[in-house]
């Protein structure tokens, strides 16, 4: 299998990008993307070039750096699937496969298809702690939960933080991300002490990383690789407005 390649280089955060050509030669089907990608390395180390900078750590779907734009989608053509576990069967011999870094103000690029995604980092951060002290598994399980809410937090709570939904938004917005981690402690008992006082230090910080509003289109649940409902932003906004009606 032969690819035609059209891949983003950028020196560093303040140098200009653009796209250049490679060919990918003799691709297994097999292969996942980040293997081609190896490939295509190993033939550039070979020749004495740069390799293609890029993101990846677990290879299996859970850490979320695999961040690429694939034929301008966030993880490519699959739904519920991180670059990663997209595989090369996807793509037609001879095809044209253009490959891109996330596009959004909060997440600078740092070097060819690597992005700065510490903006997440910070509203995790500002988000704070639980102040309830549940002890070890055992204890925590001692705390009677209904099957609903804790299926609904679990699900929230699949949320790997990969940047997907804001690259695939025309607003760069975080809401999706940041509703997944809002919900989930919201949803569960643990979570009660510090509800208001972390919705409203979660949106203030993603406002000032520069993310964009949400406009309710749903790109960004399309593109999610855990699938993550907007029906969390949906929650997120009400608990937001508890919160700012509770500190008047």
């Amino acid at each position: 299998m032969r690819l035609n390649l059209k891949i983003w280089r950028q020196a560093g955060p303040n140098a200009a990008g653009r796209l250049v050509d490679y060919v990918a030669d003799s691709v297994s089907t097999d292969m996942s993307f980040l293997e081609m990608l190896d490939v295509v390395n190993e033939d550039l180390t070979k020749k004495g070039e740069e390799s293609i900078a890029f993101d990846s750590d677990c290879r299996e779907g859970i850490c979320g750096t695999c961040s690429l734009v694939i034929n301008g989608i966030p993880h490519g053509p699959d739904r519920g699937t991180t670059v990663c576990q997209l595989h090369m069967r996807r793509f037609k011999d001879g095809e044209t496969v253009t490959i891109e870094p996330w596009r959004a103000r909060a997440f600078p690029v740092l070097k060819d298809l690597i992005v700065d995604r510490s903006a997440f980092d910070r509203i995790i951060a500002a988000g704070g702690y639980v102040s309830v002290n549940c002890g070890g598994a055992q204890d925590g399980n001692a705390i009677p939960i209904s099957k609903d809410i804790a299926d609904a937090a679990m699900d929230s709570a699949q949320c790997i933080g990969c940047g997907a939904c804001v690259a695939a938004c025309k607003n760069a917005s975080a809401h999706l991300f940041m509703s997944a981690k809002i919900s989930q402690l919201a949803l569960l008992p643990q979570g009660q002490v510090e509800r208001q006082r972390r919705v409203l230090s979660m949106i203030e910080q993603a406002d000032a990383e520069g993310f964009g509003s949400c406009s309710n289109e749903g790109e960004c649940e399309a593109v999610c690789p855990k699938e993550i409902p907007i029906s969390n932003i949906a929650l997120m906004t009400r608990e937001y407005v508890k919160a700012v009606l509770a500190a008047k």
